[in-house]
């Protein structure tokens, strides 16, 4: 691998790692229903392509994190094929946090697409 792909690959996990909590939010905001883990994998997945994501198991500790505080509501049911399966849903203050989170990032946005257009 040459510098620039490592320089690449670094700037890329660094923007993830800022941006997978907004997505998570956004994607469970946006389900008419609870999902599962593998569900939320595969709708980034379909949307992104999975750009933010690198490996679907990074995914859970975010989930857990957005959890414990208290952003998302989790239950586990049994599976018909396999271990239960843990869904989580979006919670009043997960909604609240999302539209503070969208808004910081819309403002971002924009500074950093004013400053790369000179």
């Amino acid at each position: 691998m040459g510098d620039n792909d490592a320089h690449l690959k670094k700037f890329e996990k660094e923007l993830a790692a800022g941006t997978v909590s907004l997505v998570l939010l956004a994607v469970l905001a946006a389900a008419r229903e609870p999902l599962y883990g593998y569900q939320i994998a595969k709708r980034l997945e379909q949307d992104a392509g999975g750009v933010l994501l690198g490996k679907q198991s990074a995914l859970y500790p975010v989930l857990r994190n957005l959890s414990a505080a208290e952003l998302l509501d989790t239950f586990i049911e049994p599976s018909e094929a396999g271990p239960p399966r843990r869904y989580y849903r979006i919670t009043p203050l997960g909604r609240k946090v999302l539209r503070q989170w969208s808004e910081a990032w819309n403002s971002t946005r924009s500074y950093v697409d004013s400053i790369l257009k000179d």
